[in-house]
């Protein structure tokens, strides 16, 4: 995913979360956060134990 596709789907998943003119719509919602966290999980991936 590059940057821009990823400002996108951020983007749009705030406009989902916040516009009160968009209905929200929870399958959407969890595949953005899917889509998003698949990009930021291995950055956030704690070390291995010493």
């Amino acid at each position: 995913m590059t940057e821009r596709e990823f400002e996108a789907k951020l983007a749009e998943l705030d406009r989902l979360l916040n516009d009160p003119e968009v209905r929200l719509d929870p399958d959407r919602v969890w595949s953005l956060l899917a889509e998003l966290n698949a990009r930021t999980v291995p950055a956030a991936t704690p070390r291995a134990a010493r």
